[in-house]
């Protein structure tokens, strides 16, 4: 049953409608389900030609796709997965829990873990815990705990209790000798090679059979165990084993480890305990303690259901429903914990939360909104397939969410100074500019007109031609709020690069609708600033890097970060800087509630952005949090 899993999860095909990569049948499923859908559509709309041929009244218009309409947040509750789940076991109170390892930092594929568990909870009015799994001293670090806490609530959620299974390790130490006492546990000195053997050799290629320390009485099991407590064997000389069906199909019932000796001090705990539960043991022991109704975990847990039911069942305690539903994960990146730390540790990469990463911390920083996130994964909704997302598609839905929840500014990339020669009398004129013209609510602020302004480099070209329209000498533009559209009458250059170093112009007063408007930025006492500007690419070339010739750190994208470093923002970015953060929503839901990252506008025609946390009072440093829309490049 494993090697099948195993096998299906790697045979994954792209849905090129959603955007995910499914397994084959799930794509054969969707493909029928849509062409059924599509003939039912070109049903009615022969019907409705029938109709109007026979009828004087024209058809009624179609209604307009809202595409900046968001759908139902709750959507993926109340229908499909998680909808089946709850009428399985219809109780309430709904009680589930959050349960990382403190090991790393979360990433995006997290994310949705913590939406299904805090969101089933929420829509069924129930409670949620954030429960770390520390019980492998190993590998906990305090700084994980800070940043996990962290990601949830900045995902506007907020834990029923912080609990850590820690706290349980002396209920988790009664109930092991329990399992002994009833004999269905016991202490085995086996060393890896041969558990291999009893579990089948290479492949399976031998029969299994149980290790011959499950014969020991249940007093010398008892004695064994508590001399492991007490720091008589070292680390892998004895480990307590349950007493399971080595026969079962299933490798998960093949007398799991219960608890190890290990020669760490815990974080909480100190140097109290030299053993310590397996996640095996400990997780559906710590889930009944907790009253947990619905016990959800993503697919690889599948085949955990049945040691987990089987342990509670045999200890006598409350038991949990446990079920599983599709990871999601992203392509073209490496979410492991080993790449991440590599790519770090090389230095290739700023940290952990670079936002090239995608990690939460690394996303967050990158400017992406929690809301757009927990959008992100309503969208995809959730079933029992495992979902690899393009990154393409994930970024669709933040620039959508961007689209109707930011103010506008303009910003230039790589400034090119124009002087506006008959500008006099504007020189200084106050220009209200409205933060968005879709959204009135948002308001609106003031800039300076200024004889000078400076416009983006590639908004020039020195020679024209029929298919360019912005600036060219003798050609005329628009200037986005500006009074009159300009145009170029002369160029300088510099000698020594042979780039243009000024434009010259005049108002173009006659032309009152020019072919197309460019952004601007007003010169000295304008209020505008310069500005750092990080433009980030996929840090890797291909869909999947793990693939690649030669490892994933040979398919490194060199153009993954571009800097403008001399960029300039008009004024209004100190009016949104203050009323930060932009969107209210999930875990930025007041003002002044949000790091930098929630310093967010739409640069028109260029990109969104936000501020990066390297911006000082004296300088402000900026990250594109995704580009606008594919299809509407400048022209």
């Amino acid at each position: 049953m494993a090697d099948a899993l195993t096998e299906a999860t790697a045979k994954l095909q792209l849905d090129e409608e959603t955007g995910e990569m499914v397994s084959k049948g799930e794509l054969k499923k969707r493909m029928a389900k849509r062409a059924k859908k599509a003939i039912k559509e070109k049903s009615k709309e022969e019907k409705k030609g029938q109709e109007g041929e026979a009828s004087s009244k024209p058809a009624p218009k179609p209604k307009e796709k809202a595409e900046d309409t968001p759908m139902d947040p709750q959507a993926m509750f109340k229908q499909g997965f998680l909808n089946e789940v709850f009428n399985e076991r219809p109780m309430k109170p709904v009680v589930t829990r959050f349960p990382p390892e403190p090991n790393g930092y979360l990433h995006i594929g997290h994310a949705k873990a913590i939406a299904v568990n805090f969101g089933f909870a929420k829509y069924h009015g129930g409670k949620c815990y954030l429960r770390f799994d520390d019980t492998n001293p190993e590998a906990e670090e305090e700084k994980y705990f800070t940043a996990i806490e962290e990601m949830v609530r900045w995902l506007g959620f907020e834990p029923y209790k912080i609990t850590y299974s820690s706290d349980n390790f002396g209920k988790l130490y009664e109930l092991a000798e329990k399992l002994i006492t009833i004999g269905k546990g016991y202490v085995c000195h086996c060393d890896d090679d041969e558990i291999k053997l009893q579990r089948g050799g290479e492949k399976g290629a031998t029969p299994r059979y149980r290790c011959k320390h499950a014969d020991q009485t249940v007093e010398e099991n008892l004695q064994k165990f508590r001399d492991m407590r007490d720091g008589n064997y070292k680390p892998r000389e004895a480990f307590l084993r349950m007493k399971q069906d080595i026969t079962d199909g299933n490798p998960q019932m093949w007398d799991l480890a219960a608890y190890r000796v290990l020669d760490k001090p815990h974080h909480r705990t100190g140097a109290d305990w030299k053993i310590y539960p397996t996640y095996d043991f400990t997780h559906c022991l710590c889930d009944s303690f907790e009253g947990i109704t619905h016990s959800l975990c993503t697919v690889e847990f599948v085949l955990s259901r049945v040691s987990y039911e089987w342990l509670n069942r045999e200890l006598g305690v409350y038991e949990p429903m446990q079920r599983e539903y599709g990871r999601l994960s992203i392509s073209g990146t490496v979410l492991s914990k080993r790449k991440l730390k590599e790519l770090v540790d090389k230095k290739i990469v700023r940290d952990w939360d670079d936002p090239r990463l995608y990690t939460l911390i690394a996303v967050r920083r990158r400017g992406v909104p929690p809301g757009a996130i927990l959008e992100f994964v309503n969208e995809l909704g959730v079933t029992t397939s495992n979902s690899i997302i393009q990154i393409t598609r994930f970024e669709q839905t933040i620039r959508r969410y961007l689209e109707r929840t930011v103010p506008r500014l303009m910003l230039v990339l790589d400034p090119l100074p124009v002087v506006i020669e008959d500008a006099d009398e504007f020189d200084g004129a106050e220009l209200t500019v409205p933060f968005s013209p879709k959204n009135p609510a948002m308001g609106d602020h003031k800039i300076k007109f200024t004889k000078t302004v400076y416009i983006d480099r590639s908004d020039f070209r020195e020679v024209d031609s029929k298919d360019y329209f912005r600036l060219a000498p003798g050609k005329t533009v628009g200037l986005l709020q500006a009074p009159f559209p300009i145009k170029a009458t002369s160029f300088t250059t510099d000698e020594a690069t042979g780039k243009v170093k000024e434009v010259r112009a005049v108002f173009d007063r006659e032309t009152k609708k020019p072919k197309t408007f460019i952004q601007w930025v007003g010169a000295e006492g304008s209020g505008s600033r310069k500005c750092e500007v990080r433009i980030h690419n996929p840090l890797f070339k291909s869909e999947n890097p793990a693939a690649a010739e030669g490892g994933y750190l040979n398919d490194l994208n060199p153009e993954s970060e571009i800097i403008y470093p001399d960029a300039m923002i008009e004024s209004g970015f100190e009016e949104v800087k203050r009323r930060a953060p932009w969107p209210e929503a999930a875990g930025e839901d007041k003002l002044g509630k949000g790091g930098p990252e929630s310093v967010r506008f739409q640069a028109m025609r260029v990109a969104y952005f936000a501020m990066d946390s390297d911006s000082t009072d004296d300088k402000i440093v900026l990250n594109r949090i995704v580009s606008l829309k594919e299809d509407k490049e400048k022209s």
